[in-house]
């Protein structure tokens, strides 16, 4: 946890937003650890969504947005730090999520209902909801600093080329021993870019006084370094 001094009487929020496969995770971990804050991946509250819709079969054929707004508000999520793995376990109803959310079919999913108004203000209280937690709380997704949280602290904005994320993709999934194909993996990200890019609610873009970090030809501590160097820089004003 930092030495740094914060005054505020409010919990501090920082955000972290972009694209996935950017390295948005990775960099919310590890500030949120530093700072001893809570941790928000909105990403998989929507990967929750999405499955969960899916395994309902509200994503066949044409989405009914009601009842996926309903059944958004039924969720009962809880977040759970793992130090071990340096991810967030996730619970449904006080019990371990065991499904695969980051694979890239539930991905799609998620960005299918990500477009829908009624289930993102069906999330938006539950998100802030966990702000309200103190001392602070680091936000990972697509529009924390624009819409769910416009006046927090520090905003950043992680991005990486399309190809730089599949390949790192590849990786991913060859180390967990699952085959791989790179264009199909390129096609999906980029199906999935100009969803999440061209939406007509909260369409997935930087903040206006977000910090930009490319990180397609940067390593994860020098992202994390870039990060902190400008969080403590807003944090001390």
């Amino acid at each position: 946890m930092t030495d740094l001094q914060i005054n505020s009487d409010k919990p501090i929020i920082i955000t972290i937003d972009g694209p996935s496969g950017a390295g948005k995770g990775t960099l919310a971990y590890r500030l949120a650890e530093h700072f001893g804050f809570e941790l928000l991946d909105s990403g998989a509250l929507y990967r929750i969504v999405g499955l969960m819709a899916h395994q309902a079969g509200l994503l066949d054929g044409a989405p009914d947005e009601l009842a996926l707004s309903d059944l958004t508000q039924s969720l009962d999520l809880s977040f759970c730090p793992n130090s071990k793995t340096y991810a967030i376990d996730i619970y449904i109803d006080k019990k371990p999520l065991l499904d695969d959310i980051r694979n890239e079919t539930v991905g799609g999913y998620a960005s299918v209902v990500a477009a829908f108004p009624k289930v993102r203000s069906a999330l938006l209280d539950l998100q802030r909801n966990i702000a309200d937690q103190k001392p602070g709380l680091v936000a990972d997704g697509r529009d924390m600093g624009t819409v769910i949280f416009p006046d927090a602290h520090a905003k950043i904005y992680l991005s990486a080329s399309a190809q730089a994320r599949a390949k790192r993709r590849v990786i991913q999934l060859a180390q967990a021993g699952k085959e791989t194909n790179f264009d199909d993996i390129l096609a999906d990200i980029i199906a999935r870019d100009e969803r999440d890019e061209n939406r007509s609610v909260a369409p997935s873009r930087p903040a206006d006084d977000a910090l930009l970090i490319d990180s397609s030809n940067k390593s994860a501590d020098l992202v994390f370094e870039e990060a902190l160097q400008f969080i403590n820089q807003k944090l001390s004003k």
